[in-house]
C-alpha cells in the first residue's frame, strides 16, 4: 500500500498523504511525508461531524429533527440533508455565528424547503448555530468533548485557538499556510484530522446518519453522489462517506459494512489521486464505491443548446450559460466561460482534474457540483 500511494502521489504533485483502508477484518496504513498522526484540513468532511452533534441533540430530546426553527420554515434534518433551501454559500461579513444566524429570513430562501437538493455551506453553518444555541458552548468545543473526546482524538480546527496544528495546503508550487475559511463557516469546514481519525469517527459515529433520504427525489445530489443522509453521502446504495476539499487541500472517507477506507492529501491535485486510488483498489478486490456520473446519450442539438442560454443564480452565486459556434460555455461568477459538451439528456460535463459533471432540470434549474441555480430574474432575483 505504500508503493501504490507513493506511486499515485508522485503522479499528481502531492508532498503528503495518508492512507487508511479496513477490508476483510485486515488494517493496512499507509504515510508518505508525513506520520500517521498529522491532521490535514477536512474541509467539507467536517460536515458529517456537525451532523452527528445535532443527532446526538436529537437522542437526547434536546431538540426535534423535524420541528421547523424559531425564524425560518426549515427542520434540522433538511439542514442535514441540504434540503433546506438556503443559498449554497454564506454571503455575508465575517461576524458572529449568532448575529449572523439572526438575520436570515424567510424571504432569503433560494428554494422553497423540501423542495430539492442544493448543496448548502450556508445550512451547516446554521447547524452548527443550532448545536451552540442548544449547548451553550462553541462548536469547537462542542466538536471536541461530545464527539472526538470518547474517541481519543485530539482535533485541529484551521479557525480560532487549537492545540494541534493542521498541515499547510498546496496548490502548484504554492504553500497554503492558513486557510482562508471565515470562523463563521467553521461548522461546514473547520476541522483537520488524520486518516486513521477519520476512520475511528466512521465506525463509531451515530447509525441514524446511514439512511438515504433523497430515495426518489426529484432534485437529488448529481455530480456528488448518489443520495444523501443526515450528514453522509450515499454511494451505490450501501456507501457513505464524504469528500473535502480545503485550500489546497483534497480528503476522501468511504466506509460500507465491511470497508472503510480514508484518503488524506495536502495537495488540490489530492482529487484526481483519490479518483486514480479507487480504480487501483477496485482492481485489488476492494470495490470502493464512488459518484461518477456520464452519458450516453448524443450531444444536444443546437436548439436545445439555445434554450438553456441565460443567467443562473443561487444567493449570490451566478452561472452565465452561454451558446456559440454550436458549443455551451459557462462562466461562474463573472469569470472567462469555459466550453463544455452537454448531452440531449442535458447532463454536461465541466472540463478539469478531474471533470465536473452537471445538468439541466426541468423548470430550468442548472444543477452544478450539487449547487442548484434558478434561472436570474431582470431584478436580480431567482425566476
Amino acid at each position: 500500500m505504500n508503493d501504490l500511494l507513493e506511486r499515485l502521489a508522485r503522479k499528481h504533485d502531492v508532498p503528503a498523504a495518508q492512507l487508511f483502508v479496513r477490508h476483510g477484518g485486515e488494517t493496512t496504513e499507509a504515510t508518505l511525508g508525513v506520520g500517521p498522526d498529522a491532521a490535514f484540513p477536512l474541509g467539507s468532511l467536517t460536515k458529517p461531524f456537525t451532523a452527528a452533534l445535532v443527532l446526538t441533540l436529537a437522542d437526547d430530546g434536546d431538540l426535534d429533527l423535524d420541528e421547523p426553527l424559531p425564524k425560518l420554515p426549515v427542520t434540522p434534518r433538511q439542514l442535514l440533508t441540504h434540503t433546506a433551501g438556503l443559498a449554497a454559500n454564506v454571503e455575508q461579513e465575517p461576524i458572529s455565528r449568532r448575529r449572523w444566524a439572526a438575520r436570515q429570513r424567510p424571504d432569503a430562501l433560494v428554494h422553497r424547503p423540501g423542495e430539492l437538493f442544493s448543496y448548502s455551506n450556508a445550512g451547516y453553518v446554521l447547524a452548527g448555530h443550532m448545536v451552540e444555541d442548544v449547548t451553550g458552548v462553541n462548536w469547537q468545543d462542542a466538536v471536541e468533548s461530545i464527539l472526538l473526546w470518547p474517541l481519543r482524538i485530539t482535533p485541529a480546527f484551521v479557525t480560532g485557538k487549537t492545540e494541534r496544528k493542521a498541515l499547510p495546503g498546496h496548490s502548484g508550487t504554492r504553500v497554503i499556510t492558513d486557510q482562508s475559511l471565515p470562523e463563521l463557516e467553521a461548522p461546514a469546514g473547520g476541522l483537520a484530522l488524520s486518516a486513521r481519525d477519520l476512520v475511528a469517527f466512521a465506525l463509531h459515529h451515530n447509525a441514524a446518519m446511514r439512511h438515504d433520504h433523497l430515495a426518489g427525489h426529484r432534485a437529488g445530489p448529481y455530480g456528488l453522489a448518489d443520495g444523501w443522509g443526515l450528514g453522509w453521502a450515499v454511494y451505490d446504495e450501501t456507501w457513505f462517506g464524504h469528500d473535502g476539499t480545503g485550500d489546497g487541500t483534497s480528503c476522501h472517507l468511504r466506509f460500507d459494512g465491511n470497508t472503510v477506507v480514508a484518503l488524506t492529501t495536502n495537495a488540490a491535485t489530492g482529487s484526481a489521486l483519490w479518483q486514480d486510488l479507487v480504480d487501483e483498489l477496485r482492481s485489488d478486490g476492494i470495490p470502493v464505491a464512488d459518484h461518477r456520473p456520464t452519458s450516453t446519450a448524443p450531444e444536444a442539438s443546437a436548439a436545445q443548446a439555445e434554450a438553456l442560454t441565460g443567467r443562473y443564480a443561487n444567493g449570490d452565486a451566478l452561472v452565465d450559460v452561454t451558446h456559440e459556434n454550436g458549443r455551451l460555455g459557462l462562466a461562474i461568477d463573472g469569470g472567462p466561460a469555459t466550453p463544455v459538451t452537454c448531452h440531449a439528456d442535458l447532463t454536461f460535463t465541466v472540463p478539469g482534474s478531474p471533470a465536473t459533471p452537471g445538468r439541466f432540470l426541468p423548470g430550468r434549474l442548472l444543477q452544478l457540483g450539487g449547487r442548484t441555480a434558478r434561472p436570474h430574474a431582470p431584478d436580480g432575483g431567482t425566476q
